[in-house]
């Protein structure tokens, strides 16, 4: 396994591209099972996600070709209803598939999908929705099997949180169902309305989306699609927290900056400065960093994709911080690491508390997931001294060559085979 070795307290400076989006990609690529053709996905990042995603696909008969950041999905021999065990355990989005298969082929048999291990992440909205649209479904020895006789049937489905996952699964498979679908506190995030895109210019009649109430009207087939996956938010606001916790300066192009509101709001009340407008953002950090209070939220709320990156920036502001952790309970797992590097850091439950230190010290760490990991490494930017990262290849999961992107702004890190 790799890791990163970085020599802290250089400030980032320039400017940098956004990526697209990984967590829009991969509901994107369940979706091209629905349509006839050859689908077209422009703007798609390189990360081991994606591949491990192609891998599903492949597993069930459709041909995915890769051209630089095109992906081309055909699935016109969608032959197979049942995914591949490997691939499946290690992500957590091929539960996306699960609509989509019982949409076309009328059966699905899945096995209960993995990921990063940051709390409980149940599955029962997708499979309650899903008996919703008249699908018979059952879970057994770690397999859900799932069949409809005949076609979906439209129906009125409320999620009693608005899950992304769920509001896509559900989205995906109503857009083949007979009838109307109502959709009721839906989740209204960047990714979901992609996606109801993506359908939408597909042949899909789908209205709402970007709301909490999302109506699908089902069409009797999707056909082929070339559509560009929005910029990546989560990237964006690590790279501006980047900035920030080295004291520099940087521009990003080509993100949504309408995406990242709350992140600005937060950032803004710690004392950075931060300029915006449609696809770009200049942001400064300052000398001094003020406390903060955050809760993450569904968005439009505190983005708990971001919750470990503004929790690594805490650590150093001048005063006590209250970050509050309401979607996943067991995402505090960066918490050791900080404290391996001198933060003063305690957890309470679903809390955490900062008392800001003057500064960080480098250290060795472990990457204990995705977020958790880029949180590590931008306190190891801003820490004296050296500070090793192991077990980079959760980074890989959600962020493409992140040494290199930091490096590019003047970081001085590196990777080395561990």
């Amino acid at each position: 396994m790799d890791k990163f070795v970085i020599e802290g307290g250089f400030p980032l400076k320039g400017k940098i591209k956004v990526n697209g989006a990984k967590n829009a990609t991969l509901p994107l690529m369940a979706a091209g099972l629905l349509t006839e053709g050859i689908s077209r996905l422009e703007n798609v990042p390189y990360l081991t996600d994606i591949l491990t995603m192609t891998q599903v696909l492949e597993g069930l008969g459709v041909k995915v070709r890769r051209k630089n950041r095109t992906l081309e999905i055909d699935s016109t021999h969608l032959f197979y209803y049942e995914a591949p065990y490997e691939p499946v355990k290690l992500l957590r989005a091929s539960i996306l598939i699960l609509g989509p298969l019982l949409a076309r082929r009328g059966h699905a048999r899945v096995c209960l999908p993995g990921g990063c291990d940051i709390g409980r992440r149940p599955v029962d909205l997708h499979i309650k929705g899903l008996r919703q649209l008249g699908a018979k479904i059952e879970v057994n020895n770690g397999y859900i099997e799932a069949s409809v006789k005949g076609s979906l049937q439209g129906s009125s489905i409320y999620l009693n949180v608005p899950s992304v996952g769920a509001t896509e699964n559900l989205m995906l498979a109503a857009s083949l169902a007979k009838g109307a679908t109502l959709i009721r506190n839906a989740s209204s995030s960047p990714e979901v309305v992609d996606v109801a895109n993506f359908l939408k210019h597909a042949g899909a009649k789908i209205e709402g989306e970007g709301t909490n109430l999302i109506k699908i009207e089902g069409v009797r087939q999707l056909n082929c699609v070339h559509h560009r996956t929005i910029p990546d938010r989560i990237e964006a606001g690590t790279l501006i927290i980047a900035a920030i916790i080295t004291k520099g300066e940087i521009s990003l192009e080509e993100i949504c900056s309408s995406h990242l509101t709350s992140l600005f709001v937060k950032l803004r009340q710690m004392g950075a400065e931060i300029e915006a407008v449609d696809r770009w953002v200049r942001v400064k950090g300052g000398d001094l960093l003020k406390p903060i209070r955050v809760k993450t939220l569904p968005y439009p709320g505190f983005s708990t994709d971001l919750q470990p990156q503004i929790t690594a920036l805490a650590c150093l502001a001048r005063g006590t911080s209250l970050i509050r952790e309401t979607i996943f309970q067991g995402r505090f797992t960066h918490v050791r690491g900080l404290r391996k590097m001198g933060a003063r850091i305690e957890v309470d439950k679903s809390q955490v508390r900062t008392k800001g230190v003057g500064c960080l010290k480098g250290a060795v760490v472990r990457t204990p997931d995705i977020r958790g990991g880029a949180a590590l490494t931008l306190a190891g930017l801003a820490a004296e001294g050296t500070t090793e990262i192991d077990g980079v290849h959760h980074l890989d999961r959600g962020y493409e060559g992140l040494e290199e992107k930091l490096s590019k702004l003047g970081a001085k890190i590196t990777r080395v085979e561990d």
